[in-house]
């Protein structure tokens, strides 16, 4: 494509032409480089054109225009997106998962439906099934207006700004008879050198890898920063129409011919065939030839061609007649399984992780795979040495399916589940009606991301300021190794963080100071035991009173707290059972954490009574009304039953209400609660 000079003498009509030129030979040079795989100039040659397009649009800036090459790098955060309903639903195709169903499910059905004889020849389009996000562009008079995600069919996140960052995409339509309205479906993906690029970044940012390009695509196209996006290179294909105004198409083929001539990107693998034998050809090549594909595909997509027969055909429930994915089989390699590892997760989860002898599966490497849980690893009999089937199944996290008992030397070893934590070394525990192993230590380093958030929480200790960012820097500092030495906090500690300034350092100090006089059912909560909730807690605080004798109770004391059974009851006695926790605990006691004693309601007006609020309160506040209750030894459950007392129904009351006339249970309005309480 060759540059006009420029002749006109007035610099700024030189400048305004030569900026149309550049936007011209930029989108021309993008089509070469990222749809046909066939640049014509140097990415030195493109980013000289560039350079000089944004030198001319900062000098003349009443030159920018949306569609701009420059455009694409992407605006300021967005909030939140917002929700975009689609004209015409996205629909979800029927699943096959091998050649004979694509006969079966798809063609013998199609010709049933069309009253059509079973060797009468159906003509279909076939495309590679893209590993990646659906979405909806939106053109309107040639210009892209909007994008949203596929979301449940019916509405999808706006993530047009993100969109408009992809280079092989064009924000304008070119070519001939460009359709009033153009509502286009495609798939946006990342190819395996950009993700393997992007996870190698992120590695040495010190960043967890995403699992597969497919995360990575979703992620990267779900970013509220439009910039973030703009640095990872995805693309897309385009792959059928919703709503057309002002052009009229006849095939599936005619309207992707047409797509390519506007400069949208078209998969060029796709191929139309005369009959359901040139799908079933289509389906095998693809699977071949996978694994040499650029790009991850999981299957094929088999479409009548016609649109005539499509909309005779229509669609049943969410997916249409005249379509089906073909999925292609799980892949699978055989290696050795070199170590199991103990993970534990940011809630205290123990999960073996195999060690493998690095192994190709479709052309990524895997060296670790997951096996999920003990009560796995033992029916499957798997053990350290032994020769594994490992499959990237769905091309998410690869797992190990099966061992080829036939290659065990006498050597292998089984793994026992751990009597203690790897990373901390407390007791590890098993739940009752739990699969997982899990460490019940407050002070377990994997844990403490979660346990510092969740003791600072409103619900929970409420120290103001003390939030996720906070917490990150404290770890990353080594200024905290357990929820007690927030207490040690000096201000010089918190002047080493990052944007922190003298009065928000001393608000911080404030605030952990305010906490240390805490109520006892907010404490016992803030110690994030597994299964003891808000309501728990209270429960906690009003039968025992004190933290010492909650320390101190026995299961059975503890199971006979009503609403306490024994799977809580045993998680409680093993939390305070633990002597790192119980370190913890006397340390927070020493620094001045002092949780109030409660005067234990004994007796009370309301006592053994069930109160359940629904709907909306106008005159007080549920967590009012609840102390109210409880106050006289009332308990307030969440749903309703036939132990159910009262039902307090505010305004636009549902399912409880309904459900409290089914059952005769007694419902009151605000006034006639607070009547109620009040009666002698």
């Amino acid at each position: 494509m060759q540059l006009s000079l420029l002749e006109n003498s007035d610099p700024r009509l030189d400048a305004e032409k030569r900026v149309s030129e550049l936007h011209t030979l930029l989108e021309y040079h993008n089509r070469r480089y990222y749809q046909l795989d066939a640049p014509e100039i140097s990415d030195a040659e493109y980013d000289e054109l560039f350079r000089e397009l944004v030198a001319l649009e900062e000098k003349y800036p009443d030159l920018v225009i949306a569609t701009s090459p420059t455009q694409r790098v992407g605006g300021a955060p967005a909030g939140r997106f917002r929700t975009i309903t689609h004209r015409i639903a996205m629909l979800s195709l029927e699943n096959a998962t091998n050649d004979e169903e694509i006969r079966s499910k798809l063609d013998a059905r199609i010709k049933k439906e069309l009253g059509l004889e079973s060797d009468a020849p159906v003509a279909y389009m076939c495309e590679p099934k893209m590993d990646g996000l659906a979405v909806e562009l939106v053109y309107e008079d040639g210009e892209l207006v909007v994008a949203s995600t596929r979301g449940d069919g019916v509405t999808g996140e706006d993530v047009t700004q993100n969109i408009r960052t992809l280079r092989g995409l064009p924000l304008r339509l070119t070519g001939a008879k460009v359709p009033k309205l153009l509502e286009v479906r495609g798939e946006v993906y990342l190819s395996l050198a950009a993700f393997q690029k992007i996870n190698n970044d992120r590695e040495e940012n010190g960043e967890a890898p995403f699992a597969n390009p497919r995360n990575a695509a979703a992620g990267s196209l779900r970013q509220l920063d439009p910039r973030i996006t703009a640095g990872r290179p995805l693309s897309m294909y385009c792959y059928a129409p919703g709503q057309v105004e002002g052009v009229e198409f006849t095939s599936q083929q005619e309207f992707l011919t047409t797509a390519a001539g506007w400069g949208l990107p078209v998969n060029p693998l796709v191929r139309r065939v005369e009959d359901v034998e040139g799908a079933v050809a289509f389906y095998r090549d693809m699977q071949e030839a996978r694994e040499s594909l650029p790009y991850e595909i999981d299957g094929t997509v088999v479409k009548v061609d016609s649109f005539l027969l499509q909309r005779e055909l229509g669609v049943k429930s969410r997916s249409p007649l005249w379509a089906i994915a073909c999925k292609f089989p799980p892949r699978q390699a055989e290696t050795v399984l070199e170590d199991i590892l103990l993970s534990v997760g940011r809630t205290g989860v123990i999960t073996p992780v195999a060690q493998l002898k690095p192994v190709e599966i479709s052309g990524v490497t895997v060296g670790r795979a997951t096996l999920h849980n003990w009560d796995e690893l033992a029916a499957k009999d798997i053990r350290i040495g032994d020769t594994v089937v490992v499959e990237r199944a769905g091309d998410v996290i690869p797992a190990v399916v099966r061992v080829n008992v036939a290659r065990r030397t006498g050597s292998e070893r089984v793994v026992p589940p751990p009597e203690s934590c790897p990373a901390c070394g407390s007791t590890v525990v098993r739940i009752a009606d739990e699969v997982a192993f899990r460490c019940m230590g407050i002070s377990c380093p994997p844990q403490m991301r979660e346990s510092l958030t969740h003791f600072a929480s409103r619900g929970a200790m409420d120290i103001e300021g003390l939030g996720e960012k906070v917490v990150e820097q404290l770890l990353s500092l080594g200024l905290v190794k357990t929820v007690a030495d927030l207490y040690r906090l000096t201000k010089d500690d918190f002047m080493r963080f990052e944007r922190m300034g003298d009065k928000l350092a001393s608000n911080l100090l404030g605030a952990l100071e305010n906490s240390k006089q805490c109520d006892l059912a907010r404490y016992i909560y803030a110690l994030g035991i597994r299964h003891v909730g808000e309501r728990t807690a209270k429960a906690l605080a009003q039968a025992f009173g004190s933290l010492e004798n909650i320390e101190n109770a026995t299961v059975e004391e503890l199971t006979s707290i009503r609403d306490i059974g024994a799977t809580v009851a045993q998680s409680i006695f093993t939390f305070f059972t633990n002597p790192d926790n119980r370190t913890v605990i006397a340390r927070l006691r020493e620094l001045g954490v002092t949780p109030a004693a409660v005067a234990k309601t004994v007796g009370g007006r309301l006592s053994g009574k069930n109160f359940v609020f629904t709907g909306t309160l106008t005159r007080f506040s549920r967590d009012f009304a609840r102390k109210l209750v409880e106050d006289q030894g009332g308990n307030v459950v969440g749903s309703v039953s036939r132990k159910t007392d009262y039902v307090i129904a505010g305004e636009e009351a549902g399912s409880k209400l309904a459900k409290a006339r089914e059952l005769a249970v007694t419902v009151l309005g605000e006034q006639e609660f607070l009547d109620l309480l009040e009666e002698q």
